[in-house]
């Protein structure tokens, strides 16, 4: 099996229980059910395991669409977790991950992959499914706080991805505040051309090439 041949689908409210059955009883990872980055410290400490698990099936249960799940035939193997930044409160308050500028950016926040399917391309094919899942909701920019490790680190501290997946998905790093977290980014839309100065209404501009980012577009 390699990420080529797996399905990805919008975690809905019918999708409930394989999501469930993939996170299995630890909810991913000590109970966190993927809410560390939505709810404040004290909410999730106290919610850990069965009250992060409700937490996460009542945005399931609303349509809200936290993530993506990848399937190998009817089988689920992985969980990308996205949405608007503004979703995750967490990210604001990290020293590290706060906000590189005021853009109206979608944020990649967590992945989960099943042991039995790691090392395989599960989680380039999420990275690849979440661009497109971002840029149909209307995404103009998609962000990522990967790891960029310098040595052996435990699967269990890369639950964000490596820089590399992203790198080779057409990432670019606009911030590093870390030694080992950097901030990625991905213009899903063309950055806007300038008005042509100096022509009257109606009048047609000659083609030119495209324009770079800006650097405030880019979080520089």
């Amino acid at each position: 099996m390699t990420g080529a041949r797996l399905e990805i689908r919008p975690a809905s409210p019918e999708r409930w229980a394989d999501l469930e059955r993939l996170f299995g009883p630890n909810g991913a990872c000590a109970g966190c059910w993927c809410m560390w980055w939505r709810l404040p410290r004290a909410a999730f400490d106290a919610g850990k395991g069965e009250g992060n698990r409700r937490a996460l099936r009542g945005r399931v249960a609303a349509g809200d669409v936290p993530g993506l799940l990848a399937y190998d035939g009817e089988t689920p193997v992985g969980w990308v977790a996205l949405a608007p930044r503004a979703d995750y409160p967490r990210l604001g308050a990290s020293r590290i991950l706060a906000p590189v500028d005021a853009e109206p950016v979608w944020s990649i926040t967590c992945f989960y992959v099943a042991r039995s399917h790691r090392r395989r391309g599960v989680t380039r094919a999420l990275v690849d499914a979440a661009e497109r899942h971002a840029r149909e909701a209307g995404a103009s920019i998609l962000e990522a706080y990967p790891v960029d490790p310098r040595g052996a680190t435990a699967s269990a501290f890369l639950y964000t991805g490596l820089a590399s997946t992203f790198r080779a998905a057409g990432f670019e790093e606009v911030l590093r505040r870390s030694p080992t977290r950097p901030i990625v980014r991905k213009l899903l839309t063309a950055p806007r051309a300038p008005a042509a100065r100096g022509r009257a209404p109606g009048r047609s501009t000659p083609r030119s090439s495209p324009t770079r980012p800006s650097a405030s577009r880019r979080g520089r």
